[in-house]
């Protein structure tokens, strides 16, 4: 026992003597307790980062390491300087728009809008569910005086950059709206003969098609998108790569991306029916023939075929607005189209444009004028059962809050866009198209004045874009970016 005891003193009398040991070895000098060695007035003992001059004391992490000297600010194991988003916490480093920005940090910088939609409003413009990220005023997008038109969109394959293509009375505008709080006018192309308040741009395989009305032998402009990639001093002005000439002016430019054919409606070929043109050499165009037994096509929508109607599968299926009548034709082959069917309604103003639901179901139709000349007091929309091609019918109609005048209707998803002149972009659910349970979710007014019965306000609206911008194309006010609000 004796022994025991012994052996434990010398052990702990060994302890003593390594702790004082290293205690003689500290740098601490403690008559120089109140250094300051990176001089920002925070002495060095309460300084988290002591070599570098950091007065904020930012601690993104709360690791205790001030973030000028952390080589991870986030803590999520990926180093600062191969970090997408140094600042927030994205292990996965997850990019779904490859632009170098993580989506955590896309949501909280490039994503946050200029106005919310807040108490019903955003800004000074009406809003329900949808915030304003920004607006640039047509006088910035095609000068003094001029007016807003239709407008597309163009996502670049390479950078993944997307771009607002906006028509105005005297050209196309193209604005990269990648970060949509802060888009940019990389540039425009003026028009190919005079100005015209109706003019029309579609996309093939990165190249812009123009088209416009009354406005002369304008023909079909050709553009290279991607020369927008090149731009270093903006705007700059461009110059068509092409241009097609067996036409002259026209109402309306529809693009089938499957087959590669365009298809010019409202020009003085055709009886202003669909113009037929080979674009599959995107700028060398070629004249393809094209459909005149139906009346005058306002506006149109061709998809190769894919619905419920078997008899169609793989076929071209064209779909004409013809201002008294919706009609449908086979113009798979192009020196024989075939009229499949046509379906006309009650209250009939003038039928000027369409879209399908996305599983073809159902075509989409709104009426310009039944508003504006007849009895129909509100904002009407056409619903109407495309499941037999050779058989159309009218499913149902929809009776918006406003007595404002429909114009361009898209589908996404179950969703329902709607440029409606003085009301603004209106968003319908059409999950229940068939019980005829349709539902406004959500609206953006770009026309704040009013909601009367005239063709002021919203022309068009684009909602395709992979991020989830929205663009809205106004008449008076230019181009609006907007996206749904979130928590």
């Amino acid at each position: 026992m004796k022994n025991f005891n012994l052996l434990l003193r010398a052990i702990s009398i060994f302890i003593v003597c390594a702790f004082i040991i290293n205690c003689s070895n500290e740098t601490l000098d403690l008559n120089n307790i109140n250094t300051d060695t990176d001089g920002d007035s925070i002495l060095d003992i309460n300084d988290n980062c002591v070599n570098i001059a950091n007065l904020d004391q930012f601690d993104t992490d709360g690791d205790g390491i001030g973030d000028v000297c952390d080589d991870d600010d986030d803590s999520d194991s990926v180093l600062d300087v191969n970090d997408n988003c140094p600042l927030v916490e994205n292990q996965d480093q997850a990019d779904i728009d490859n632009d170098g920005i993580g989506d955590v940090c896309d949501d909280l910088i490039a994503f946050t809008p200029q106005f919310r939609c807040e108490n019903g409003f955003a800004d000074i413009y009406p809003c329900r569910d949808y915030d304003l990220m920004a607006h640039i005023p047509i006088a910035d997008l095609g000068g003094p005086g001029a007016a807003g038109n239709d407008s597309w969109g163009w996502v670049d394959p390479i950078t993944q950059k997307e771009y607002a293509l906006v028509c105005t009375s005297t050209g196309t505008a193209f604005v990269d709206i990648s970060i949509p709080n802060a888009p940019v006018l990389i540039g425009t192309l003026p028009t190919a003969t005079i100005n015209s308040p109706w003019r029309d741009v579609k996309v093939y395989q990165d190249y812009a098609y123009v088209v416009a009305d009354f406005a002369g032998n304008h023909g079909m402009q050709i553009f290279d998108l991607t020369r927008l990639r090149d731009v270093t001093t903006f705007p700059e002005t461009f110059s068509a790569d092409a241009n097609y000439t067996e036409f002259g002016s026209a109402h309306n430019i529809v693009i089938n991306e499957d087959s590669g054919y365009a298809y010019v409606v409202g020009t003085s070929t055709f009886s202003g029916g669909p113009h037929f043109v080979n674009i599959q050499n995107p700028t060398n165009p070629v004249a393809a023939g094209g459909y005149s037994a139906d009346d005058d096509s306002h506006d149109a929508q061709v998809v190769t075929y894919n619905g419920p109607d078997n008899d169609y599968s793989g076929r071209e299926i064209y779909i004409g607005s013809n201002e008294n009548e919706v009609v449908i034709v086979d113009v798979t082959d192009k020196n024989n189209p075939v009229h499949i069917s046509a379906i006309s309604y009650n209250n009939l103003g003038f039928t000027h444009q369409g879209w399908f639901t996305e599983d073809l179901n159902y075509f989409i139709v709104g009426d310009e004028l039944d508003e504006l000349n007849l009895s129909v007091a509100s904002t009407r929309t056409l619903f109407f059962d495309f499941t037999d091609l050779d058989n159309p019918s009218f499913q149902t109609e929809y009776f918006g809050p406003t007595s404002a005048i429909d114009h361009n209707v898209y589908t996404k998803q179950n969703q329902l866009f709607m440029a409606n002149y003085t009301a603004g972009v209106r968003i319908l659910d059409i999950t229940n198209i068939e019980s005829g349970s349709i539902n406004e979710v959500g609206f953006f007014d770009t026309y704040p004045q009013n909601n009367n019965t005239s063709f002021n306000g919203a022309w068009n609206v684009y909602p395709y874009f992979p991020s989830g911008s929205i663009i809205i194309s106004d008449i008076e006010r230019g181009l609006f970016i907007i996206r749904q609000s979130t928590n």
